[in-house]
Order: C-alpha cells, then structure tokens, then sequence
C-alpha cells in the first residue's frame, strides 16, 4: 500500500491506477521486477521530481510488494517531501549507485528474477547499464515503453494541470509579443516572456523560450543572444508554458513595420492549417493523417516556406533537455496510431524560410475530447504588428 497523502500534483487514486497499469505491463512482459529511471516516468508515478536527475536515480516496482526508490542521499529528501514511496535506498557521493540497486534487486526478490529496465532512458548512460548486466546474472530486459503507453493519453486530471501550465506560457508569450519592439533585445523579449510567466504560476519549463529576430530566425532551434530588432524586421518566439512539470508550448510571430504580402500569406497559411487540423483530429483518426494535412496545406505556400519538421509531438511531463513526449509518440506520417481520448499534442504547421530568409510559427497545444478536440489557449494567432 502507497503512502496516502493529500498534498501532491493529484490524488492518491491517480498514482494508485498508474501503477497498477505498470504492473499489469510488467504482468504482460513477464517481469517480476521493473527498473524505472527516466526522471518523467518516475514523476509520473510518484510526483518525484529534483534538478539532480545526472545523478543515477531509479523506481524499483516489484510486481507485488512495496516500491523503492533508489537515489543519491542528497535526494532523499525529494521522496519524503513529495511522493507516497515509503522505503527508500539511499547512496552517498562516495557510494556506488549500480551496487545499491543490485542490493535492491537481491533484498525484494524473488530469486533469479527477471528484470525490466529502460535501455532509452536520458539519464541510465550505458556503462552504468554495462555494469548492471554484468552484476546481474539473470534475466535483464528492455522494458523501454513500458510506462510512456500509460502516459501518452492524460487523464482529466492531468488535462487540468496542463491548463494551469498552458495559462503561464499564454501570459509569458503575450508579454514577449508585446515587447518585441523595434530597439528591444532578444534579452528584453525574454525577461518580458520569462517575467510574466513565472508571475502566472509557471515553474521552470524544460527548454526556456525560443526568441529568434530578423535573419537569426533561419538558424534551427536558437534563441536570445543580445541582438538588437530592427524596424522592418520579425521576431519568432516559442514558449512552453509548465506547472508541476507539466508543458504546453505556442509558437507566434511579431513584425516590426510593415505586415509584407509575404508574411500575410504564410500567417493565414498557418491559421487555416490549424483550424483544419482542429476540424481533423478527433478519436479514430490515425494519428499520420494529421501529419498529412499539415504538410500538404503548408507545402501548397506561395511564399517560398517549407515544413522541415515532423507536424507535432505528444506533450506532457518534462524535464530539461526537452519539453515533448516526442520520443514516444510525434506526429508523422507513418504514425498509424488512432488519436483517444486525452491525446496532447504540440501541432506545429510553422514556416521556414519565407520568401528564403524569414521563419515564422503559429501553433497550438490541442487535447483530443471524447468527440473532437480543444486548444488550451485564447491567445489570437494573428501575428502582432508594432510600428516601425
């Protein structure tokens, strides 16, 4: 029986299904006992969460008695402090975390047993799983997916929480698009981004905003660097919103002078992209359906932009270096999967190289309902324009 305590992300029920459906993968693998290190799968089942995750750190589900979390002493706390776990195995800085968890393996059994253990966790490097393999003399297999299946539909609590993480991101992007002057840096952009949505209740998000001006937004994933906007220019801005590791992520775009017949294309381009997308996702439809629509209204521009991405990405819990579930579920066209029920996703119809020299976005995170889907924000996609 899990600790029962009234002062975490969710209630006691929620954590009690979630392991329950560990347990009932592990029954289905034929795994006596699980391994569970990535730092989002352990939150997800026991609202653990720290910044020292480069320290080995691990859930350990038997299929039947109590959980136990291995960590690195100064981590202790974390467990205590957040979660339902009752028994932890604590290593110190001198201490060895790989015999710690084959200590753990022998204490809670049975014999032999046959072990899962995550093979694409960020955070359980390989020779640390070297070592495991060669400590463990019996079965060890990779039960990578196991836990990310019972995260990739949220429940309602879960879509709640993500509303919260959703109104910070709302408040930081509206507060950048308005600062995103001709004279601002990209720093002042993202002080203004950053201000307002840890103002809003946001928590440190896994990757802070993407502020890119003028030709600097043709250069893959970069953000602030000092850099002055000009009249006549436009500024890209991505912000992922996040409450109690939870995200949801926006792209808009601001414009400095003149909204160019060129820009004004790819602005309506993007909007009518999503709101067929919205019109599109609902349960049923293979997940690469999306994708396909996406790509075929994005590619059909008249503006010289291409799609250089996958169309989206489930979203959820996060930790640095990445806030998407992409690793398990992204939109593309191969996906086959249909969307359910509580399905999150990050869609991004965005444009690269407009006219060869402007990347601009306009995206939303939607949450598939029992009969279509919603945004989980207000704010207009119409790009702001400020005088030059």
């Amino acid at each position: 029986m899990m600790r029962r305590r009234d002062d975490m992300t969710f209630p006691p029920e929620e954590y009690e299904r979630r392991l329950a459906q560990v347990r009932q993968g592990m029954a289905e693998r034929e795994l006596d006992v699980a391994v569970i290190s990535a730092p989002d799968n352990i939150m997800y089942l026991t609202d653990y969460q720290t910044t020292g995750y480069s320290f080995f750190q691990a859930l350990v589900v038997p299929l039947e008695s109590e959980p136990v979390m291995v960590t690195r002493k100064l981590e202790e706390s974390n467990v205590i402090h957040r979660t339902w776990v009752e028994v932890t195995r604590p290593y110190p800085d001198t201490g060895d975390a790989i015999k710690t968890l084959v200590d753990v393996l022998v204490e809670i059994g049975p014999p032999g047993a046959r072990v899962g253990f995550e093979r694409n966790s960020y955070y359980f490097p390989a020779y640390q799983q070297d070592r495991l393999m060669e400590a463990w003399e019996h079965d060890l297999v990779d039960c990578y997916g196991m836990v990310e299946e019972s995260r990739v539909t949220k429940s309602p609590v879960e879509i709640e929480v993500m509303r919260r993480a959703a109104v910070a991101g709302q408040a930081g992007m509206a507060a950048g698009l308005q600062a995103a002057v001709p004279g601002a840096t990209e720093n002042d952009v993202a002080a203004a981004v950053s201000h307002a949505m840890f103002s809003a209740g946001g928590e440190f998000p896994a990757v802070m905003p993407y502020i890119a001006s003028g030709p600097r937004s043709m250069i893959g994933h970069s953000t602030w660097e000092g850099r002055t906007i000009q009249p006549g220019e436009h500024v890209f801005l991505e912000v992922g919103g996040c409450y109690r590791r939870y995200h949801a992520a926006m792209m808009r775009t601001a414009v400095t002078g003149e909204l160019t017949d060129a820009l004004h294309s790819a602005q309506e381009t993007m909007k009518n992209a999503l709101a067929e997308v919205r019109a599109l996702m609902k349960p049923g439809v293979p997940v690469g359906h999306v994708d396909r629509l996406v790509r075929e209204l994005i590619e059909a521009n008249d503006v010289g932009a291409q799609l250089v991405t996958r169309a989206g990405y489930s979203i959820g819990i996060s930790f640095p270096p990445s806030w998407d579930e992409g690793y398990f579920l992204s939109v593309m066209e191969r996906e086959e999967r249909p969307l359910e029920e509580g399905m999150t996703f990050h869609i991004i119809p965005w444009m690269w190289g407009v006219g060869g020299t402007q990347t601009v976005g306009i995206s939303d995170t939607i949450a598939v309902t029992a009969d279509g889907c919603e945004s989980l924000f207000t704010l207009p996609e119409d790009f702001t324009v400020h005088p030059a």
